[in-house]
């Protein structure tokens, strides 16, 4: 862990040196999330859980087509599923960190893709242990500058790491999430 925290502040240290240009902003929006994998198999349909996503953005120029987008961002996650005669709602609750590469082909339109680092704040499960505290993911999406200081965007997170913990043995899950943002630059 302190390795990867180390590796990624002088990824952003030389980054930032080397930008030719620099912008900062806010971003908000909607996330569809899903639970994959093999651990919650047989306890009925698992649904998406939509909630949302707030936080800061910063994007270096490193050319004219090519950027790099750190990211700091509240995310609400989790899956409802419907087992027996309850409905149940997990909600997972992480700060995450993505780190994007971004290449725009077209002006203002950029494809985006990079790990994201997530760290489990909370969670509506009694069982601490439940549920690791350390998340893993890889982030694929496109943006939108509409003007200079309004952007959108779309994305999706493919979760990589399990985030069953090791109290629960029935298998290996994933987050996996889709998010429509927002934003505005300063």
């Amino acid at each position: 862990m302190k390795k990867l925290v180390f590796f990624l502040t002088a990824l952003l240290t030389y980054t930032a040196t080397n930008a030719q240009d620099f912008d900062f902003g806010v971003k908000g929006g909607i996330n569809v999330a899903s639970i994959g994998g093999s651990a919650y198999s047989g306890l009925g349909s698992l649904g998406t859980k939509v909630s949302f996503h707030l936080g800061g953005v910063a994007e270096f120029s490193i050319s004219e087509k090519i950027a790099v987008q750190p990211e700091l961002l509240y995310s609400s996650q989790g899956t409802n599923w419907d087992y027996g005669t309850n409905d149940n709602n997990l909600k997972l609750d992480y700060i995450n960190l993505p780190l994007l590469g971004k290449y725009y082909f077209l002006e203002g339109l950029s494809a985006e893709a990079g790990p994201l680092v997530g760290f489990l704040i909370s969670t509506n499960e009694d069982d601490d242990d439940r549920f690791n505290k350390l998340d893993v993911a890889f982030a694929i999406g496109a943006s939108y500058k509409l003007n200079e200081n309004i952007f959108f965007s779309l994305r999706y997170n493919k979760g990589i790491a399990n985030i069953n913990g090791d109290s629960f043995t029935g298998g290996k899950s994933q987050n996996n999430v889709f998010q429509l943002s927002a934003g505005y630059a300063f």
